[in-house]
């Protein structure tokens, strides 16, 4: 049986999550069915335009995305700090463009006059909501629905479209990180709907590359896609908010990466980019392993030994799951 939710999640251990949810039914979330042709291709931009928009109300932003035919991936970021910043009117308004609240959070946005059980009552709302708005099961909830409820629209009809529970990966350090985000990022090519990753449609890796060849420092933090997490550059003391790794870097790592898996034979990893998993930690085999398979290799958790122990302290496991495949995965 699967674990509750909050038994997999701890933001004090990580705040990076890959989540991927299937389409329940035969036909597809988007692409066309071979079965009786309609296509379905424009639905891509429904999900891509609306988890490119979630960000900018809950404390969660996108690392990396794929959508597919019938599922997509993401790599969510919790930025807890965030939400701790916002005022109760930003938490309301935030949460009031995704729900109507209630008559209490209506009056005080309206500027109504509130009693002081009144005001109570709502900051006990507030408190909960803020919490929701940095939850990844109420990020993909939200997600979820509103395409859920288009589709239906359009194919006319009621039910599940989703898959009753998307599955989450805590990646618990870098190494795993980079390894999700690229096996995220070059699923189209290894689904053959892409020659390159660069020419995967609606795709993270496609905005980066297009953002990249349209800039003169595309390493700047202020030079990167503004939807998506940005690249802070190598680790260093005092780094801003990002991923720790030079856009570039990466960027040339799963280019690489993708030729091999593209070409069906085997291939070496350039050693600039072999340098990067020589910091990461890993060797090239178990990098084209895990990034060819990475779903499939882990199950709640992703990274190595020590900080698997750490988390499932925490989360009151008994054991950790997995760990032999992290042992020789991130070892």
């Amino acid at each position: 049986m699967p674990k509750p939710r909050e038994q997999q999640v701890s933001i004090e251990e990580t705040p990076y999550y890959h989540c991927v949810s299937r389409c329940v039914r035969r036909a597809f979330l988007c692409g066309t069915d071979s079965s009786t042709g309609e296509c379905y291709e424009h639905r891509r931009g429904w999900l891509e335009n609306r988890l490119l928009e979630l960000p900018h109300i809950f404390a969660i932003q996108i690392a990396a995305y794929a959508i597919m035919s019938n599922h997509y991936h993401v790599v969510l970021y919790v930025d807890a700090e965030a939400s701790k910043r916002w005022t109760d009117e930003d938490v309301i308004e935030r949460w009031h463009s995704l729900f109507k609240g209630n008559l209490l959070s209506q009056r005080f946005i309206r500027g109504d006059e509130l009693t002081k059980a009144d005001l109570a009552r709502l900051h006990i709302y507030i408190t909960e909501w803020r919490s929701r708005l940095t939850d990844i099961s109420w990020f993909m909830r939200v997600l979820n629905e509103s395409i859920a409820r288009e589709a239906n629209q359009e194919d006319d009809c009621t039910g599940r479209f989703w898959e009753g529970r998307f599955k989450s990966q805590a990646l618990l350090d870098e190494a795993a990180l980079a390894a999700c985000m690229a096996y995220v990022d070059l699923n189209p090519v290894r689904a053959r709907m892409a020659k390159t990753p660069e020419a995967s449609e609606h795709t993270s890796i496609k905005a980066r590359a297009d953002k990249a060849k349209a800039v003169q420092a595309p390493n700047h933090l202020y030079q990167q896609p503004k939807e998506l997490l940005p690249f802070a550059g190598n680790p260093r003391q005092n780094m801003p908010k990002g991923i720790a790794m030079k856009l570039t870097d990466y960027l040339e790592l799963v280019d690489a990466t993708g030729r091999i898996i593209r070409d069906d034979k085997r291939g070496s990893i350039p050693e600039r980019s072999a340098k990067i998993l020589d910091r990461l930690g890993l060797d090239e085999e178990r990098w084209l392993a895990m990034t060819q398979h990475f779903e499939k290799s882990f199950g709640t958790f992703a990274g190595n030994e020590v900080k698997l122990r750490s988390i499932c302290e925490r989360l009151n496991y008994q054991r950790p799951p997995g760990l032999n495949r992290c042992k020789t995965a991130f070892g």
